[in-house]
């Protein structure tokens, strides 16, 4: 028992110190927010001399006549709907791989999973030539289509293996009081799959709330900007950079992917942790 004691203090005194050693820079840019400019470039001290909220209101002001709010707002109507259409066309997509029989089934479930191994660099030149045919760049379309058409196959994959833990026995009994195949992913297996869904929904926010470089590609006014880029054009406005505004306008960006991941934690890591099981 004293030697079980030992290795298990141990093992917490490690992973305090990995702790915080991780959220170090995430503790440091907070008090960053409270310091003036040249307090960020000249001092080595973690706790500002005097804590002032002139940053966040200076930062919030943005760029010429484009505050934050807009930075903001625009990030929500891009994210917002992204999250919604890949959840739902993903899932159904995952419904009728893991539900139904059909001809070359295989190969096509073999093909969905060979384009996890696509980077992004490979088909973001195809892609973009696509949405400049279509009219669609400096909009937020590019990222709209790609959910609608469930081009996700790591979401449709993680959906498949949590609905494989699902007993079939549940569709024959709804198929029996005369349930359609529409209606049984309706009714029945969508309540039971919100772990999977909020945790691919929780992936997805986290991954496009953060994206710069898709972003970049395709939007280029100023006014269509996601906070990504707000901070971004923050940068290129003054010969000195106004650290602390920028870390500022950082701090209160990372609220809502804080907010959201404690707010769906439970069905997150019971998504997580269910996945590939087998009923």
């Amino acid at each position: 028992m004293k030697k079980r004691k030992k290795h298990n203090g141990a093992a917490y005194f490690l992973l305090i110190v990995i702790g915080a050693v991780i959220t170090f820079p995430f503790v440091w840019m907070i008090f960053a927010c409270f310091k003036t400019n040249g307090e960020i470039l000249g001092s080595t001290k973690l706790l500002p001399s005097r804590f002032s909220f002139d940053a966040f209101k200076k930062g919030w002001n943005g760029v010429g006549n484009i505050t934050f709010a807009t930075y903001f707002k625009n990030t929500f109507l891009l994210v917002i709907p992204t999250v919604v259409l890949t959840v739902m066309s993903c899932s159904f997509v995952a419904f009728g791989f893991a539900r139904f029989r059909f001809p070359g089934k295989k190969m096509f479930f073999a093909l969905m999973i060979s384009t996890l191994m696509l980077p992004n660099s490979v088909i973001i030149i195809p892609r973009y030539l696509i949405f400049n045919k279509l009219g669609l760049l400096n909009s937020y379309w590019p990222f709209y289509l790609p959910a609608l058409f469930a081009c996700f196959p790591f979401f449709i994959f993680m959906i498949i293996q949590f609905m494989r833990g699902i007993p079939r026995e549940l569709d024959e009994a709804a198929y029996i009081d005369g349930c359609s195949s529409l209606g049984l992913y309706v009714k029945i297996l969508l309540p039971l799959m919100k772990p999977a869904l909020f945790s691919a929904g929780l992936f997805q926010f986290m991954w496009t709330w953060n994206d710069f470089f898709n972003t970049l590609i395709y939007i280029s006014s100023v006014k269509k900007f996601p906070v990504s880029l707000g901070l971004r054009a923050s940068l290129d406005t003054a010969a000195q950079v106004q650290w602390d505004k920028v870390m500022a306008m950082s701090l209160i960006s990372i609220l809502p992917l804080i907010v959201m991941f404690f707010a769906a934690q439970k069905y997150f890591v019971e998504g997580i942790s269910t996945t590939g099981l087998k009923g």
